[in-house]
């Protein structure tokens, strides 16, 4: 059935789906008590599986009155994606920030899986070479591939 994180991984985006306001609200106790697992196991999932490049925001608020807000972040022509992704860029990009951003925009189906392979070739650690500022010339790259997606022209 797979390793706890990825059940908790399914489970936070079964309910994401079912939810017709595109964010939930739980609280961390109440969810680790559910997976029978210590609170830092769900925040090992929201920090490395929730994150912006994969499509979402989380809140958190801790103390016995905390909570957890997963947002889902969404992608259509009538958001503005391009900006909320240059902004998020910024001025670099890590190998590792490029790959999730990859993801996502599979997982939107705005990428098919053989223009994000060329997308994870053209950024990736070899082809970029040795370049001192590797990740100033990654962010660059992707800035320019998400204003190509943002096209409507082609």
């Amino acid at each position: 059935m797979g390793n706890m994180a990825d059940r908790i991984e399914k489970y936070l985006k079964q309910i994401l789906e079912e939810t017709e306001e595109g964010y939930v609200t739980l609280q961390r106790a109440v969810l680790a008590d559910e997976f029978s697992c210590a609170p830092s196991q769900i925040n090992y999932v929201l920090d490395t599986r929730f994150t912006i490049e994969r499509g979402y925001m989380v809140e958190s608020r801790r103390g016995g009155g905390g909570y957890l807000r997963i947002v889902r972040l969404v992608v259509s022509p009538q958001s503005q994606f391009q900006l909320t992704m240059r902004q998020l860029i910024g001025e670099q990009l890590s190998h590792k920030q490029a790959l999730g951003l990859i993801t996502r925009l599979t997982d939107e189906k705005i990428l098919t899986l053989r223009e994000a392979a060329i997308v994870k070739a053209v950024l990736s650690r070899t082809s970029l070479g040795d370049v001192p500022e590797q990740d100033r010339l990654r962010a660059s790259l992707m800035k320019y591939i998400l204003a190509t997606l943002c096209r409507e022209d082609l």
